[in-house]
């Protein structure tokens, strides 16, 4: 994204390091993600568009593919790839070679519309593994559950007639990308937060929507877009969520994927840009996928 852009590498750089720092890296197991191939791509964005993001890739610099977000001449595969790390994981989940997986992507995806590229996303990574999970290992129900702190207008989109996927997302609002904040679809869970608020307005939420709707669509496998820029120091947000509020988070949606799904998960990487939070809460949601105490 070129210099001074909040969506760098060294998002990536600060989870790794915590991780390594912290211990849970050697309790993990790490793999590559492949290049996800056109066709999974397709099955939820338009074959123009991912034609004309191909066209429009850079050999050398950097342009300008929406207002706030550039595409360089890695971003093409980069863009494979973050999608690819969804597909992985839920093979791996399917084949019964783990439970959960969390992907650390860039770049990441939930604002991505089936023909549109918006705010720092080029495919909607969550979008395309839950697809994958669908119309690949033949999955009838799947939820996912977005917790950044900007509404996933890319993931509603894409499901808004597919009653089998279930959203849920709590955002705040009015903000960015002010789309997508309501809905009349039952099975679209939206419950937006005011400037300022804290997680027990999520917890709320939680109890009166988010698990009722949870327990009675009956997912197979639970996606999560873990935004972590709701943080009370994330530059990019004005939630005031706290670093063990991730944890919180993250611990109820593995009871209810232990009771619905058989434990199954698969977490991607969407925001967060002040770097130690973003460390220091990603730590915290991996602790409860691993069924680890939060760490004080």
């Amino acid at each position: 994204m070129g210099n001074d852009h909040p969506e760098s590498p060294l998002r990536l750089d600060a989870i790794l390091n915590q991780l390594e720092a912290s211990g849970l890296s050697q309790q993990m197991d790490h793999r590559e993600a492949p290049l996800a191939s056109k066709e999974a791509v397709l099955r939820v964005h338009h074959p123009i568009y991912v034609e004309q993001l191909e066209r429009i890739s850079p050999s050398h610099g950097l342009i300008q593919a929406d207002p706030d977000t550039l595409m360089g001449p890695y971003t093409w595969e980069a863009s494979y790839r973050a999608a690819g790390a969804g597909i992985q994981a839920v093979d791996d989940i399917m084949a019964g070679q783990y439970q959960r997986a969390f992907c650390a992507v860039r770049p990441p995806g939930h604002h991505a519309e089936p023909a549109s590229t918006m705010g720092f996303c080029f495919f909607n990574n969550i979008a395309v593994a839950a697809q994958h999970a669908r119309q690949h290992h033949g999955l009838k129900r799947v939820a996912i559950i977005d917790f950044d702190v900007h509404q996933c207008n890319g993931t509603i989109e894409a499901f808004t007639d597919e009653p089998d996927v279930l959203v849920c997302s709590s955002f705040q609002h009015p903000f960015y990308p002010n789309t997508h904040w309501q809905s009349e679809h039952p099975h679209m869970i939206l419950t937006p937060q005011v400037a300022f608020a804290t997680i027990d307005d999520v917890k709320d939420d939680w109890e009166a929507r988010w698990k009722p709707a949870l327990q009675a669509h009956k997912p197979e496998m639970i996606f999560i877009s873990a935004g972590f820029d709701a943080h009370t120091l994330d530059p990019m947000g004005q939630l005031n969520w706290q670093t063990e509020d991730y944890y919180w988070i993250t611990q109820v949606i593995m009871e209810q994927a232990e009771q619905l799904c058989s434990g199954r998960v698969v977490s991607m990487l969407e925001g967060g840009y002040h770097l130690k939070a973003l460390a220091a809460s990603a730590e915290q949601h991996i602790r409860a996928m691993m069924g680890l105490e939060s760490k004080d």
